[in-house]
């Protein structure tokens, strides 16, 4: 049962019935009572409006905890603990990161039926930006400052951890096609254990289609890339996942939410992430849609911490028409396979994959990567 009062973000920054039914106090009182330390079920007090999962926080008897919900096609208990992995790493190292719980029997990712679920400790400070709509850019470069010293405090903490890749495509912001010399060759032989993404794919003349939107960018950057130390990255360095200490513009991070999309990629990688995410309205390109100055802050924030010379910079400029299409095709899979919508799919191929790189090619989007390059 979907309950019919709850809404996700859609697509077009709009609210939409979610893909997931939202979580149950029945079902989240079941699964709490595999984690005594905890105390009991009390009330749901929120249910997230971010349309990939379910997820909601929690009021129990000794405080709220944060609970979220995947289908076990989109991560499976081993997928869930490649997260769990790097979130410990990164808190012996010292990162503030909400604190993944453990039940009875020590587990931090628990199936159930179709379902695998996670629990938090809930995130310190205020969630201030938990009603924006990733790809909204962030309104406060003092902000976007603090979030680029932020990741650049993750990259430090994330240094030496040696995981292994993903064990999945789905819904993971990795790098492989972009680091590959010949990317349509890379995608081909990935298509045999990616049968959804090849079964939309086969409809579509993407070699073609992937050929064009590669061609003003990659052959370029691709080698410089290619020799980018390996790191793990967040994934999805939207102000929306960070919480603060305050609402004022001199805030700072409290904590740091949602792993979802982490993966072994390199740092640069994760920067032209956080660009894409708050600095460019991909809701309004018809509206003054680049904001330089949030892009620059976050360098400038970032390289207070982490060092950026001036290749760098050039190269994050080259990275950032680039960055999204291995995630972008990600999403096509899952609209196509997993929830089975050929509309979203669309979206995600035509508008995400295709129209996102396209931009950088028009006036503004040319002035926002030279913008960057000038943030030197």
């Amino acid at each position: 049962m979907t309950d019919p009062a709850h809404r996700a973000h859609g697509l077009a920054g709009d609210s939409t019935p979610p893909d997931w039914p939202a979580l149950l106090a029945a079902e989240v009182e079941t699964l709490l009572a595999g984690y005594p330390q905890i105390g009991r079920f009390d009330a749901i007090r929120w249910h997230s409006p971010r349309p990939l999962s379910a997820a909601c926080l929690v009021e129990t008897t000794r405080g709220s905890v944060f609970v979220k919900r995947h289908h076990r096609r989109v991560r499976s208990v081993a997928t869930l603990n490649e997260e769990h992995r790097f979130i410990a790493h990164l808190r012996h190292a010292g990162m503030p990161v909400p604190v993944v719980l453990r039940d009875a029997q020590s587990r931090t990712a628990v199936a159930i039926g179709d379902w695998v679920y996670e629990v938090h400790e809930r995130a310190r400070g205020i969630d201030l930006y938990r009603e924006a709509i990733s790809w909204e850019p962030l309104p406060v470069s003092d902000h976007a400052m603090v979030a680029g010293r932020t990741l650049a405090m993750l990259h430090n903490a994330a240094e030496g951890y040696a995981a292994p890749q993903r064990d999945t495509h789905i819904l993971v912001a990795r790098s492989e096609l972009i680091l590959a010399a010949d990317p349509i060759a890379a995608l081909q032989a990935q298509l045999p254990s990616r049968p959804g993404l090849a079964g939309y794919l086969a409809e579509r003349n993407w070699t073609s289609e992937l050929s064009e939107l590669l061609v003003p960018w990659h052959a370029a950057a691709q080698p410089l890339l290619a020799r980018q130390p390996r790191l793990w990255t967040h994934g999805d360095w939207h102000v929306s996942n960070l919480c603060w200490s305050d609402r004022g513009a001199s805030a700072q991070v409290s904590d740091v939410l949602d792993f979802g999309l982490a993966a072994a990629n390199f740092a640069l990688f994760d920067i032209a992430t956080a660009i894409e995410r708050n600095a460019i309205a991909w809701l309004a390109l018809d509206n003054h849609a680049a904001h330089a100055d949030i892009a620059c802050a976050l360098i400038e924030g970032y390289r207070q911490v982490r060092p950026l010379d001036g290749a760098d910079v050039h190269l994050l400029a080259d990275l950032l028409p680039l960055v999204h299409v291995d995630f972008a095709l990600s999403e096509v899979e899952y609209f196509h396979a997993i929830t089975q919508s050929r509309a979203n799919a669309d979206v995600a191929y035509d508008t995400f994959l295709r129209g996102h790189a396209a931009w950088f090619g028009t006036r503004e989007g040319q002035s926002l990567l030279q913008a960057i390059r000038d943030c030197v």
